[in-house]
């Protein structure tokens, strides 16, 4: 909780019931110079949590970007009670070459909470880290799905933590996963820190999507009046379903995925998810569901190759029904948007380690 006063951040002071711009520049840069990222700060009149909101880890993930934009300028600075931190591209030289990864071939949110004396990740998270996360009480980090996959707008969050749970009670009409977050990841580091975190994902990559968007500003809106920021009730749609357990189906084939089913559609054990195709000899492959559930993610039509990760089932929604299908070995713990086609640790990075 902040009280009311100047809020201090990356050597800047900003007074109550002030909007400012800041910079923040992470020291490491494969080019040769540095790449300043716009940090925007709305230090509000009246005190209460700081609330930071983080987009574009990924470079290649944009709604996130058009979330945080519009919830800054929706804000009224003098009735905002805390303050409200937007960094809206934090990897800023992956969103300049339209990509998830950093220029060094690694993947940033596996890095946290960094090391300054690390590689190029590592130091840049370290950096991030300490000079914006650990001035924040509680953070949401955008993304959307990876790797021409599709989410359906979600909450990610460590629901054995109690500060986090609360969080994810706040976000109106948003399904929430329970998972603890991939080791590195900014929401897991965070919440280990002691800043409450969530991953907040929606749609897809390489595109922003209005009505994506839409249902991301409005969660945090909805979010924001729960914490005490906002003073105008916000708050849209019954609360959806919590899942404590979801399950990536793979492909066993290669060829062209076609789905049969839709983002946040409840599929029955057996029934079909979709069809792979073989372009050059024309045999057709199935993929059925092994379990019932709810399409929490999945892959965009596409060629995919043998072991693609092609749909995610929330499949429980209770703690001991997850129990039950972990002894069934039925549970997959991935719990991040990208599933571990490469270790879960980005792109191979050759001799550069």
């Amino acid at each position: 909780m902040r009280p009311k006063g100047k809020l201090r951040l990356l050597g800047a002071e900003i007074p109550p019931g002030a909007r400012q711009r800041l910079t923040w520049t992470s020291g490491a840069s494969i080019e040769g110079f540095v790449s300043p990222t716009p940090v925007i700060v709305l230090n509000g009149a009246g005190p209460g949590p700081v609330l930071c909101l983080t987009a574009a880890v990924h470079g290649d993930e944009l709604n996130g970007i058009e979330v945080v934009r519009r919830v800054l300028d929706d804000v009224d600075v003098e009735e905002l009670n805390g303050a409200l931190i937007g960094v809206p591209i934090v990897n800023i030289q992956g969103f300049y070459r339209g990509t998830r990864y950093l220029p060094d071939r690694r993947d940033l949110n596996r890095y946290f909470p960094g090391d300054p004396r690390g590689s190029a990740a590592t130091r840049m998270a370290d950096s991030f880290f300490n000079q914006i996360v650990r001035h924040c009480s509680a953070l949401i980090d955008l993304h959307t799905g990876s790797l021409n996959r599709t989410n359906l707008p979600q909450v990610r969050a460590d629901l054995n933590n109690p500060s986090v749970t609360r969080m994810t009670r706040a976000f109106g009409a948003t399904v929430v996963l329970h998972s603890v977050g991939a080791k590195g990841s900014l929401r897991r580091a965070a919440t280990d820190a002691n800043v409450p975190a969530v991953t907040f994902e929606m749609g897809e990559p390489m595109r922003v999507q209005p009505e994506q968007v839409e249902h991301g500003a409005k969660a945090i809106g909805t979010l924001m009046y729960a914490l005490g920021m906002t003073r105008q009730r916000r708050y849209w749609g019954d609360p959806e379903s919590v899942y404590y357990a979801s399950k990536w189906v793979r492909v066993d084939h290669g060829g062209i995925l076609f789905s049969d089913v839709a983002l946040g559609e409840q599929v029955s054990e057996g029934e079909l998810l979709g069809v792979v195709t073989d372009p050059i000899s024309n045999q057709q492959h199935r993929v059925y569901a092994p379990l019932g559930g709810r399409i929490l993610g999945m892959a965009l039509n596409q060629v995919v190759l043998p072991g693609f990760a092609a749909y995610r089932i929330g499949a429980a929604t209770s703690k001991a029904e997850a129990m039950r299908l972990k002894a069934l070995d039925e549970y997959d713990a991935e719990d991040e948007d990208e599933p571990p086609e490469n270790g879960g640790a980005g792109e191979p990075t050759g001799p550069r380690g």
